[in-house]
């Protein structure tokens, strides 16, 4: 690590420049970061000469604004020099321009001492270095424990070392943490146990063992769901194995994730040259994951066929429903016939009655007419969950087939409460296991508790003699169907997998918890060391105050936008929302030439180097380097949605060149990297920081919905969007109009869960401080969860009055508020609750902060209305609280609303444009598996940031043109443009990526924009 060679590369060069580098202010930042106060002033007058005084004033803005210290000449920043010359020292005149070292560090020391930093030296460099090692056993990405560095620096109030000693720092983590582990696993393995981890890389017959296994069910038909029971008995004994010594590591279990992605990315032959105790490591995370993974989608399997079979039972219901109530309703003139056959006159009274019954019997037959006449006289209802459970009969073929697999194969436990469920959960799979038909168990072996009272005249049959006949179909079904509802709940749970595992699974165990104070400290939140006390009292004064003070704006008539309306005693009101939006395709991109997308892709690598992150997945060992052309013609493949056979017949590039590339280039890793440094760009343009809102970094979060056109494990039916179709979700987050991270969801699942998830694992330099979302967004837990880490959650309400009617709470009690106020809480809080349980509370945040398990899987169990102990309803408690001072904010700010809107609309602007680029095939995603969605979402998305970095470029330029000519109007109409827009770039025709890209060129498009009038363009 000692060459520069050899260090690790964790920032680019413009990255680092905008870390590192000595600020390149513009007058604005000039009169913001050279103005002094009185502390500042106090200092300068310690110094005696001009040219001593200019250059403490310029040490002090350069670290005010990066925290650094730099060495320059006042002939290398002349144009700081000159302004501060003309604003503090008009009328000297500077005789020495250079400064002795000397002199320089004693104005650092001094600078030091006031602004409260410290240099890093000696024994807190030593720190840095078990902070990093610390971080390492987190997650071993170089810029996670770059950036932990750099959070503990900036807490600390240490000046950052040089980028060098960084890398080496982190590099030397890395190294420590690879022998760590390797050492760990030579010392624990045995040789048999050595001997299985080889086997899966062996060359076996078709294809290596390892390669069978990554592959994942496309769907959860029946062959799909055996084949993955058989992989989980093939590695059931190493899954144990990795179970027994993955602890002994003390990794996390978003490391051991990351681990187990390498075993995805890597081939056989690449791992076959690493070291043998690493790739044993990860082969042990990759079976571990993969064990729990399968169990996963075992489960989901179950869940999504007992939904569907349960729909289809009502469905068919329904149907019977109208066809019974279709016929009654013909049926009833005859009735009324037969009636008449009463009161008809030409009938003689001697006329036997069995002839007046055959006339009956004429017009409506024997069963039919008693049937209405039933339900005349009874106003009956039909019974409609009589006719689910007569369909579900129809289906128990169907059910057995699929679900009797996959209760055979997965172990379960619940909690108490589902005692009754799981004996009969165990009597099924104890029946199954020896192969023995349900009807064949005598009736008294059947555990019965478990079923509800309501349903008990459903399950059994009446017989002639003796007691009720149990039906064992309907039986059993209700056995999968309360399983279903108890494994969604999270009170049955499968140990072996991810998502269906027990909550306090999800969080760091008892050993880890024994150092409580040091986790906390590690986490850097600061309100986690807070006392819980003197914090709720400060929320409660908040909170209290607040509730008297919008009351009294809205009775005072201050609140214009806030719209009363009384009938009787009801009282209800409206909020005015805001309209408008930044709208895309802005009429300024009318005037530009048209460009097509592989220039755009080349114009961005030219400027921010973003091909850089797609390195070969053999590394060092790899001959070959990427050819741009060849990636640009795979990203483009990938993002269109046409695929690189498509992508082959109409380019010339051919398919097996664009496979090659895909294969070794292209992975969610080499993407994410990509993607953040091109956001990051991004965010240096000039243009970015005015598209702030309210002078804050203001982001937000949406779900967008394609339709699959080809099965695959994580698409699921949603009638809204894909009609009889599947579909899945891909889930943006955008601040200032740049998408800086997203996932593809399954359409079945809720987005709330993965808003901290999307926030927190955002790996850009672009961090937001405000979040919103749409109604999708919120849950019970989302407002303390983002509070706790720092964030402001702003959600979109669609229905403000009723959420205000049902949620917002006061720490008195109703009967205490006085009864004439418009906004009244609904219950008293509970603090002592969350004072009770706040240090399982800590407990949950920390293992959410230290990655213990995915965000998204702790949020959906947190969130679940089913699973209320008392820990839950606590941090419910504490949610209560935020999301009150929340909603009593957005009733009173316009702004606030304005800023919410504005944020969401510029998500619906982002759906646009990656729509537009997702334009093959309809829309309809082709591809075959869940990862291979993944890489369309990195690829759709990097993308759209290279149209959106093409045209914030653009922005950027012009804008800088209307500054430097004085053109104060165009300017300001300039910074509203939005950089979503596409109209100006062609996505279509035959591509050419061997004979390289059009250069762009900028000056001549700035120079063309130039001429255009500002009122017709930008104010149009």
């Amino acid at each position: 690590m000692n060459s520069t060679e050899k260090r690790l590369r964790i920032l680019n060069e413009e990255e680092r420049e905008a870390l590192y580098g000595r600020p390149q202010f513009t007058h604005e930042e000039r009169i913001q970061y050279f103005s002094l106060s009185p502390r500042e002033q106090a200092l300068l007058e310690q110094l005696h000469s001009l040219t001593s005084r200019l250059y403490c004033i310029l040490q002090l803005g350069y670290f005010e604004a990066r925290h650094l210290f730099f060495v320059f000449r006042l002939t290398d920043v002349a144009e700081d020099t000159k302004y501060i010359q003309e604003r503090y020292f008009p009328n000297a005149q500077l005789t020495h321009p250079s400064l002795a070292k000397v002199t320089r560090l004693k104005q650092q020391r001094l600078i030091l001492a006031l602004y409260d930093y410290r240099s890093c030296h000696g024994e807190e460099r030593k720190t840095l270095a078990t902070k990093a090692r610390q971080a390492a056993m987190v997650y071993s990405k170089p810029i996670y424990i770059f950036r932990e560095l750099l959070h503990y620096l900036e807490e600390q109030r240490l000046v950052s070392p040089g980028y060098s000693f960084m890398q080496d720092t982190v590099g030397r983590a890395l190294t420590y943490e690879e022998n760590r582990l390797a050492t760990l696993v030579r010392h624990h393995l045995e040789e048999a146990e050595i001997k299985a981890l080889n086997r899966l890389l062996e060359d076996a017959p078709g294809l290596y063992e390892i390669t069978q296994l990554k592959r994942e069910p496309q769907d959860f038909r029946s062959s799909e769901i055996k084949r993955e029971i058989r992989r989980g008995e093939q590695i059931r004994p190493l899954y144990h194995l990795a179970e027994k010594l993955l602890p002994a590591l003390h990794i996390s279990n978003e490391s051991i994730k990351y681990y187990a992605s390498l075993v995805t990315y890597y081939s056989v032959s690449r791992l076959k040259r690493f070291d043998q105790w690493i790739v044993h490591m990860y082969l042990l995370c990759f079976v571990y994951y993969r064990y729990q993974k399968l169990h996963d989608n075992l489960i989901n399997s179950l869940t999504a066929h007992v939904r569907r079979y349960a729909d289809a039972a009502k469905g068919a219901a329904k149907d019977k429903v109208y066809a019974y109530r279709t016929e009654d309703n013909a049926n009833l003139p005859k009735a009324g016939h037969v009636l008449k056959l009463f009161t008809d006159a030409s009938i003689a009274e001697q006329t036997p009655f069995q002839d007046v019954r055959a006339k009956a019997f004429a017009i409506l037959d024997r069963d039919t007419l008693d049937a209405v006449a039933d339900h005349i006289a009874t106003n009956a209802r039909f019974d409609e969950t009589a006719f689910q459970w007569e369909h579900i009969d129809e289906l128990a073929p169907q059910f057995k087939l699929h679900l009797r697999p996959i209760l055979l194969a997965v172990d379960l436990a619940a909690s108490a409460g589902y005692t009754p469920v799981m004996d009969a959960v165990d009597f099924l799979k104890a029946a199954f296991g020896k192969g023995r038909s349900l009807g064949q168990s005598p009736p008294h072996v059947f555990p019965t508790r478990f079923i509800p009272d309501a349903s008990k005249r459903y399950l059994y049959a009446p017989q002639t003699k003796g007691p009720k006949r149990l039906l064992p179909d309907r039986y059993e079904f209700l056995g999968y169907r309360l399983l279903r509802n108890g494994l969604e709940a999270g009170d049955i749970f499968c140990r072996e997998s991810v998502r269906f595992r027990s909550f306090e699974d999800d969080l760091i165990d008892d050993q880890q918890w024994q150092e409580k104070d040091k986790l906390i400290a590690d986490t850097g939140l600061r309100l986690l060391n807070q006392p819980i006390r003197e914090h709720l009292a400060e929320l409660e004064h908040r909170l209290e105050e607040r509730i008297t003070d919008v009351n009294q704006r809205i009775a005072r008539g201050e609140n214009a936008h806030i719209e009363i309306k009384k009938r009787g005693q009801n009282v209800r009101w409206t909020l005015q929302y805001p309209r408008g939006s930044e709208p895309v395709n802005h009429p300024l991109y009318d005037v530009l030439p048209q460009v097509d997308i592989g220039s755009v892709v080349h114009f961005v690598q030219k400027h921010c180097r973003f091909m850089d992150a797609f390195d070969h997945v053999l590394g060092r060992y790899a001959k070959q380097e990427a050819d741009p052309g060849a990636l640009t013609a795979c990203l483009l493949a990938w993002a269109t949605n046409m695929g690189l056979g498509r992508m082959g017949d109409i380019s010339d590039m051919d398919y097996a060149t664009l496979a090659l590339t895909s294969e070794n280039f292209i992975r969610l890793e080499t993407l994410r990297e990509a993607n953040d440094q091109v956001s990051n760009a991004i965010a240096r343009l000039p243009i970015f920081r005015h598209y702030d809102i309210d002078e804050m970094l203001h982001s937000s979060s949406d779900g967008q919905k394609f339709e699959t056109a080809i099965p695959t494990i994580n698409a699921r039916y949603s009638p809204k969007y894909f009609g009889l179709k599947k579909g899945v979700v891909s889930y943006a987050m955008v601040a200032n109009h740049i998408p800086v991270n997203a996932r593809i969801i399954g359409a079945n699942e809720h987005e709330s869960h993965y808003v901290f998830d999307i926030l927190f694992n955002n790996t850009t330099d672009i961090q937001p401080t405000m979040h919103s979302t749409d109604t999708h967004g919120t849950n019970e837990v989302n407002f303390a969860l983002l509070h706790l880490f720092g964030y402001q959650f702003a959600p979109r309400y669609r229905d403000i009055y009723e959420k205000v009617r049902t949620s917002l709470y006061g720490f008195k009690h109703p009967s205490q508020y006085d009864a004439e106020l418009l906004l009244k809480p609904i219950r008293k809080l509970t603090p002592h609750l969350v004072i009770e349980e706040w240090g399982n509370m800590q407990r949950i945040l920390v293992s959410l902060a230290l990655k213990s398990t995915t965000q998204s899987i702790i949020v959906g169990k947190l969130s679940a209305y089913a699973r209320k102990n008392k820990t839950r309803r606590a941090l419910w408690e504490y949610d209560h609280i935020i999301r009150s001072l929340y909603l009593l904010d957005y009733i009173d700010s316009p702004p606030l609303r304005q800023h919410v809107q504005r944020a969401v609309n510029r998500g619906e602007s982002y759906h646009k444009l990656r729509r537009a680029v997702s334009y093959a095939n309809f829309g309809k995603l082709r591809f075959t598996t869940e990862h291979e969605q993944q890489l369309w979402g990195e690829c759709s998305r990097l993308i759209t940031n290279c149209i959106i970095y093409y045209n914030a470029t653009i922005l950027s330029n012009l804008l800088a043109y209307k500054e430097k000519t004085g053109d104060v109007q165009g300017a300001a109409l300039l910074k509203q443009v939005s950089p979503v827009a596409w109209q100006h770039i062609n996505f279509y025709g035959h591509y050419e990526f061997k004979k390289g890209a059009e250069a762009i060129n900028m000056e001549a498009i700035i120079e063309q924009l130039a001429q255009v009038s500002v009122q017709q363009e930008l104010a149009g």
